[in-house]
């Protein structure tokens, strides 16, 4: 059975609120969480961007059954001996309920060291190191590396018995499949139906083990003039595929670029419908495809008659 959770994204709604949300959304029937880790929103109507890893110990603590996970890049702005720290501290303190998806990041997010921003070959084969030492420190190793990171004799004290799960965060099925040869699990976006079916086939055919997850923007409201002008206002500059994505620095950038788009072309990226009944057979159909997890984002910056709304009227539905 396809477990459903809760998106919340750091790069909309200020932590206290989404931590009020995260508490509701497990009154309300949610299975689970994930949130975003991100030091830039996308757009500066968004206007916020707190820290993932704060907010991560106080929802853990203020929920009780719900499982969270975060998406992170490390390698620029995170060490992974840092990263590893904080997967195995999470993992001591709340054994079982936490996970960690690991990516190759965006600019927006790792400009800030004053790095170069490096190719996306270069990218990956950092992930692929810092995957390396954040796995060997959480079996207990003492871990030194000269390569594209560089460790010195680092090793965790504090460590769960059981390591928490490392997601591999994928776009494209290149990726998916590159990903099987390292992680725990796969997750990804909404994006049409044939690009998940062939995502989840790469992931599995190379070997890939562990859940696949999906996340799911979408903008509900009670009229379908109000979910537009959510969909519109939040998530217009999140449109553009990669490279752009990847390579934009600055939060006025995206929204620079994102000046002509189209309504058109979010309803591309965002399920966007007043009628509850529509994101239920959205929901059944990237299910049926064979998510483990699906997590909903509701792209607004007001979570409380979503997190309501979807709790009452969807979820049991869908179950």
């Amino acid at each position: 059975m396809t477990d459903y959770g809760i998106h919340c994204s750091h790069e909309q709604i200020p932590p206290a609120e989404l931590l009020a949300a995260v508490v509701a959304a497990e009154r309300a029937g949610f299975d689970a969480a994930m949130c975003s880790d991100h030091f830039s929103p996308w757009s500066e109507r968004q206007g916020q961007s707190a820290f993932a890893w704060s907010w991560l110990g106080s929802a853990l603590q203020a929920t009780t059954s719900l499982s969270f996970g975060v998406v992170n890049a490390p390698g620029q702005r995170y060490h992974p001996a840092i990263i590893a720290q904080a997967i195995a501290t999470l993992g001591a303190m709340y054994p079982g309920r936490f996970w960690a998806a690991l990516g190759t990041g965006e600019n927006s997010n790792e400009h800030i060291t004053g790095g170069l921003w490096p190719r996306k070959e270069i990218r990956n084969a950092r992930l692929l190191e810092c995957v390396g030492v954040i796995r060997d420190l959480l079996g207990g190793a003492e871990v030194s590396r000269d390569g594209l990171v560089t460790v010195d004799r680092a090793r965790l004290w504090t460590r769960p018995e059981t390591p928490p799960p490392l997601i591999g965060a994928a776009v494209s099925t290149e990726t998916a499949a590159w990903c099987a040869g390292w992680a725990d699990g796969l997750v990804t976006v909404n994006a049409p139906e044939d690009h998940l079916r062939t995502m989840i086939a790469a992931y599995r055919d190379a070997g890939g083990r562990g859940p696949v997850c999906l996340q799911v923007h979408l903008s509900w409201a009670p009229t379908e003039a109000e979910a537009e002008a959510i969909a519109y206002d939040q998530w217009r500059g999140n449109v553009f595929a990669p490279p752009v994505c990847w390579d934009l620095a600055l939060a006025e950038h995206f929204d620079v670029v994102a000046e002509q788009v189209p309504l058109a072309r979010v309803r591309e990226v965002v399920n966007v419908s007043a009628d509850l009944g529509r994101h239920v057979e959205w929901l059944r159909s990237y299910a049926a495809l064979g998510f483990d997890r699906i997590y909903l984002h509701h792209v607004g910056q007001e979570l409380t008659g979503f997190v309501e709304t979807f709790g009452a009227k969807v979820l049991p539905a869908l179950r």
